[in-house]
């Protein structure tokens, strides 16, 4: 009895020839994107491991002939921004102290806000609705001036209560200004977000909730809270990247030591202190970029599976 190759079985079978050949070209498409999208960031890497005498070689494509983590420790510690010489670790801290309380208030807030747009519903819910999801699409540059404005008057009430009091209560403070300037601009898409996905959230246990007596936030508490980990994981890893990201507001309504990190790199590149380190450059830029790389690597997988959940009704 002879044996049957593989090739006999392909040519009795057309169609799964044609299978194999269409999944030779998507992975090889993938592989090649893939390549083409990581690219900058190995270049990145390996730039920032290397010395500045292999750098001005020429060839950024080498891997470094002397490995070295100098750039690292300079940009965290004693790189200059500025006019300041302490390296990058203290915009660091400022972004964190930044992200974590506007995530957690905006992603609690829109929660909320889903929640009553969703099963508590009132008369004109629809319209508020539908002006929280007008607020997604207004441009960033186009509330500046507005922000500045009303920032301004909290900071004035800020020194008032500082004269009167002894405390501010964080009025007028450049990170808490950072704070509630990203909580407003982000409510409309954590709404957004979290209306969709109680959307599809079945009535009948709201109802039966409230005949056994349970109140607003008791529902929403022992209910929603313990069923919404998919959208939660969408809506901090969206908050957190736009809000460690962003540049306008950080560069507009804070400045010297209270920048966040985003700032502070601009400030690194531009600033000139006779020879363009671009090793301590590249290690200061993948040092601003590692939180979010770490956030999308520990939780990006449930991201897609949050935008589904809440994708079909039913």
């Amino acid at each position: 009895m002879s044996a049957v190759t593989p090739a006999a079985i392909m040519r009795a079978h057309p169609t799964r020839r044609s299978a194999w050949r269409s999944r030779i070209v998507i992975y090889g498409l993938l592989i090649f994107f893939a390549v083409l999208y990581l690219m900058p960031l190995v270049v990145m890497v390996m730039t920032s491991l290397k010395p500045m005498s292999e750098i001005t070689g020429g060839n950024m494509f080498e891997l470094p002939h002397h490995l070295t983590f100098a750039p690292w420790i300079k940009a965290w510690g004693t790189t200059c921004v500025g006019l300041t010489c302490a390296g990058i670790k203290g915009y660091f801290w400022n972004s964190i102290k930044m992200v974590v309380p506007a995530v957690f208030i905006s992603t609690m807030l829109g929660s909320l806000n889903g929640y009553v747009l969703t099963k508590w519903r009132f008369a004109g819910h629809r319209l508020v609705f539908g002006l929280m999801l007008f607020a997604c699409f207004i441009p960033y540059q186009s509330v500046l001036i507005p922000m500045a404005v009303i920032l301004g008057k909290l900071g004035s009430i800020g020194m008032n209560m500082q004269d009167l009091t002894g405390y501010s209560l964080g009025f007028g403070n450049p990170t808490v200004n950072l704070v509630l300037v990203h909580v407003v601009y982000g409510l409309g898409f954590t709404t957004l977000f979290f209306r969709n996905y109680y959307e599809a959230f079945p009535t009948e246990l709201i109802k039966a909730a409230q005949i056994d007596g349970a109140g607003f936030f008791q529902i929403f508490r022992r209910i929603m809270l313990p069923s919404s980990a998919p959208i939660f994981i969408v809506t901090v890893i969206y908050q957190f990247t736009n809000i460690w990201n962003d540049f306008l507001f950080g560069s507009t309504f804070a400045a010297g030591d209270n920048a966040p990190m985003t700032v502070a790199l601009n400030n690194v590149v531009n600033t000139s202190t006779g020879v363009i380190e671009y090793n301590v450059n590249m290690a200061a830029a993948i040092i601003a970029a590692a939180p979010t790389l770490i956030v999308y690597v520990v939780a990006g997988r449930y991201f897609v599976r949050g935008l589904m959940a809440g994708a079909v009704k039913g």
